[in-house]
């Protein structure tokens, strides 16, 4: 859905118009005004009253002007077209994709980062007074490895003002304009192109406990004054993670309590026996290992769940998979744990493959290209090689989508969002302006611009805002899911609310060079 609303100094009177979009027909507003001289010719003295008057004027309008209809947080978003009568095979992720999480994950795995930090890596016991916030952090955040500092970064490589952290404290805008010699993180100090690098790139759910975890070792150093270098504070904390993963811990945990961790419902199974009814064919390729996959799928679907696929493929180490041709598949033997030592020539229904890599995948199958429509949460490991590659179709599973247009569709997120481009319009007009009076006038507008934006922030989260967009451009994040996704979804799940032949259509955005749609409508 949407709603224009064009503002301009140079006319007075309002007229009204009507347009439909998807779900419905939306009552579109705008203002049809006098003309107002505003070029580079400066603004009189005398009308400095009217620039208050135009202020208090369309304050005054926006209040009659209808708001924009609701997002649906269960819908499924174009970066690209996709027909999806023209998909002949499925495949998935199984983390955050086929399975889905409770928050109470996110408690386990930072508990278990941070006692192993206490117990294996001897940090200080104190650690373990400090606890898991979930509201901290969001996903996407870069962190500084030698300078220790968290941040949020949009799609310019340009650091946000106000969600630079150390620990758990806020770093002053000059400080971090001193630091970075401005704003700009240049090309070669940004991550490279799986997310890794001096300043690291935070991409998927799992990251979360592990940012808080970061952030909390050193708040507690600094509350203390006990000296540590911010670059072994990072590789402690990611070793100590990633090694409840690779160890088998973390997987240990959730299977003996699968209920507290895995949401449960029909509708994973409604969509694969949906697919396969339309004569799909359907792929696992993960990179966790058989058992806890098997655990979980049975708790999801039920003990059946591999007759449902084509080819399961487990420990696949994404995203060496899909960009390196060393590893062949090996047959996973389920009863013993064993893997088989003849190679594999073929990928049969009903097996459990091991390890293997996209040329073979493609070789032994016959699936490639477009034809093939691959789901992940994770933007690099899962999307970017297929994506670029390959040309799969692919589409990425952002759980916290939800939240964010919980917060989008609220009236006071709204308001704020329209009334802070009416500020901003209203000082472009008026900006060459020269006298004293109405300069002061523009600093008010500006400041309270400022003040709209911060508000508009602190909706989604207080520290770093929205995980898709700074005050008006992109998140870095965001970018990377424009390039590597087709189309972007809360969940699965999703799928179900459209047919096998739907196709999904992206926005037409206005570049900035060209005139908005229908702008002939408004003048």
């Amino acid at each position: 859905m949407f709603s224009w609303m064009c503002v301009r100094l140079c006319r007075l009177s309002r007229r009204t118009a009507h347009s439909g979009h998807l779900s419905g027909r939306l009552k579109i507003t705008y203002i049809n005004t006098r003309k107002l001289h505003v070029s580079n010719k400066c603004l009189q003295k005398k009308d400095r009253l009217y620039l208050k008057a135009i202020y208090e004027q369309r304050k005054a309008q926006l209040k009659d002007y209808d708001l924009p209809a609701n997002v649906n947080r269960k819908a499924i978003f174009a970066n690209n077209e996709v027909q999806l009568q023209e998909i002949e095979v499925y495949g998935f992720d199984y983390d955050y994709t086929l399975a889905s999480y409770t928050p109470e994950l996110h408690d386990l795995i930072y508990d278990l980062g941070r006692d192993s930090l206490v117990y294996n890596s001897k940090y200080p016991e104190g650690l373990r007074e400090m606890k898991y916030d979930p509201n901290f952090a969001v996903r996407g955040l870069h962190y500084d490895v030698r300078k220790g500092l968290l941040m949020k970064i949009d799609s310019f490589h340009h650091i946000m003002l106000g969600t630079v952290y150390r620990g758990l404290r806020p770093v002053v805008d000059e400080e971090v304009k001193e630091l970075y010699d401005g704003t700009h993180v240049p090309l070669e100090s940004m991550n490279t192109f799986y997310g890794t690098g001096l300043m690291h790139q935070l991409m998927d759910l799992f990251a979360l406990p592990e940012i808080t975890l970061l952030a909390n070792v050193t708040e507690y150093f600094l509350r203390n004054s006990i000296p540590f270098d911010p670059e072994y504070v990072f590789h402690d904390v990611r070793s100590a993670v990633q090694d409840i993963h690779l160890s088998g811990q973390l997987h240990q945990e959730i299977m003996s309590n699968i209920g507290k961790y895995l949401v449960k419902g029909p509708e994973v199974l409604m969509l694969l026996q949906r697919l396969t009814e339309a004569n799909k064919k359907l792929f696992l390729i993960t990179n966790s290992g058989f058992p806890f996959v098997d655990a979980g799928m049975r708790y999801i679907v039920g003990p059946d769940w591999q007759s449902l696929f084509d080819v399961v493929i487990t420990n696949a180490r994404k995203p060496k998979f899909f960009n390196e041709a060393t590893r062949p598949f090996r047959i996973y033997d389920a009863h013993t744990g064993t893997q088989s030592w003849d190679r594999v020539h073929r990928l049969d229904k009903g097996r459990v493959y091991q390890q293997g890599n996209f040329s073979l995948l493609r070789q032994m199958t016959g699936w490639f290209g477009s034809k093939v429509f691959y789901f992940g949460d994770h933007v690099y490991s899962d999307l970017a090689d297929v994506a670029l590659r390959h040309g799969w179709r692919t589409g990425a599973i952002i759980p916290e989508l939800e939240n964010e247009i919980d917060k989008i569709n609220a009236t006071d997120y709204k308001v704020a969002v329209r009334w802070g481009m009416v500020l901003q319009q209203m000082i472009e007009y008026c900006q060459d302006t020269t006298a004293l009076e109405d300069t002061e006038i523009l600093k008010e507008w500006l400041h309270e611009r400022d003040l709209v934006r911060a508000y508009a922030k602190e909706i989604f989260n207080p520290h770093f805002g929205s995980v898709f967009r700074t005050h008006h451009n992109p998140t870095y994040f965001s970018r990377r899911l424009s390039r590597f996704a087709d189309l972007y979804m809360s969940n699965l799940t999703n799928l179900l609310r459209y047919s096998v032949d739907h196709t999904f259509y992206p926005r037409r955005l206005a570049l900035p060079h060209e005139s908005q749609p229908f702008a002939s409508m408004f003048t």
